[in-house]
């Protein structure tokens, strides 16, 4: 079988392909759209494909393996994938033909490809944080405008803001500049509203949602979050690979006698991180129901190293218990948490 290195991109690809013998068969450069994969690819023998993981990836890998093809979506992060490469020399073509002769040698690290729905998932998240974000922004610009003339507005839910800027007299001048400004945050408001009713609803329906959000502070933003993240959590064998997968434990630089850790990682989702180090708040505070243990837990550690290393210390933690009540399909038993017996480890 052929073997086939894909340099992917998102205006224009480099391909590499290698006979059976290894030699170098075919080099071209083309745009990276269906018509032309199909061009390339279409009306072939089988071969094996491989590219780096990236925001094209899947599509790509998909489309593809339509045309009847093996494709490999590859860590692009593997080094032994590229042994060749020189730093102060990097091209697409020297790229692709390493990709081919990693393809042909099998020195690469598969990367994992989300399930269908899960990837609908996470996309129909990343709309919402935006949205989300959009409507922050937009209230800022108008408290500060309001500020500039020494106005304030009372403190409150995002969704009522529009509400409570209507309580503050603020003149023609000005309720010509926010009007345009609070009619787009009602609609945004209204939009995010029917966003959190459909995660709500999904997050009633699916057993292992309902079996997250039993841990206090995870709602259903984070559950949903957590699950399309992790996507299966039969792939990792113990908490800490998924709490590495999330980038929430510190680097490290040893050698010899010498251990040196550093701070975190933060590989990996950005937004399930970020939601779980929201939820550690909640833990931490200790008002929810079932948080004692973990408050406790919390506050030993932010005696000896601070509150921000205790916030991503109880975080780490949130994780490893959503990874256990996942795979071992149990709900969250605040009794379990036994202050005495846990081993504080530096954050």
């Amino acid at each position: 079988m052929k073997t086939v290195g894909l340099d992917l991109h998102k205006v224009n690809s480099q391909v590499c392909v290698l006979d059976e013998n290894g030699e170098v068969e075919r080099e071209a450069r083309f745009a990276t759209d269906r018509r032309q994969f199909a061009r390339v690819f279409g009306k072939r023998p089988r071969m094996r494909i491989l590219l780096e993981s990236s925001t094209e990836s899947e599509w790509v890998a998909r489309y593809v393996e339509q045309l009847g093809h093996e494709v490999i979506v590859a860590d692009p992060g593997y080094a032994p994938m590229y042994p060749r490469r020189v730093r102060r020399v990097k091209t697409d073509r020297r790229d692709a033909r390493a990709l081919a002769e990693a393809c042909r040698s099998g020195t690469f690290r598969r990367a994992h490809r989300c399930s269908e729905p899960h990837r609908q998932l996470r996309a129909q998240l990343t709309v919402r944080e935006t949205v989300v974000r959009t409507r922050s922004r937009f209230i800022s610009v108008v408290r500060t405008l309001l500020r500039a003339e020494g106005l304030r507005v009372r403190s409150g839910d995002a969704a009522t803001f529009a509400e409570r800027v209507q309580e503050v007299e603020i003149g023609a001048r000005l309720d010509a500049l926010v009007d345009p400004l609070l009619d787009l945050i009602d609609d945004l408001s209204e939009r995010i509203k029917t966003m959190d009713h459909e995660l709500g609803l999904l997050a009633r329906s699916d057993e292992v949602l309902r079996r997250l959000r039993t841990v206090p502070g995870v709602g259903p933003v984070t559950a949903i979050t957590f699950k399309a993240v992790v996507d299966r959590v039969e792939r990792f064998k113990r908490a800490h690979q998924l709490e590495s997968y999330l980038g929430l434990v510190p680097g490290e630089r040893s050698s010899g006698e010498k251990r040196h850790r550093g701070r975190l990682t933060k590989q990996g989702n950005a937004r399930a991180r970020w939601l779980l180090v929201e939820a550690a708040w909640t833990a931490f505070r200790g008002k929810a129901p079932g948080t004692a243990g973990l408050a406790a837990w919390g506050n030993r550690i932010a005696a000896r190293r601070g509150k921000r290393i205790a916030l991503v210390a109880m975080a780490r933690k949130l994780a490893g218990i959503l990874f256990a009540l996942w795979r071992h399909q149990v709900d969250f038993d605040p009794g379990r948490i036994r202050v005495s017996k846990l081993t504080l480890r530096a954050a």
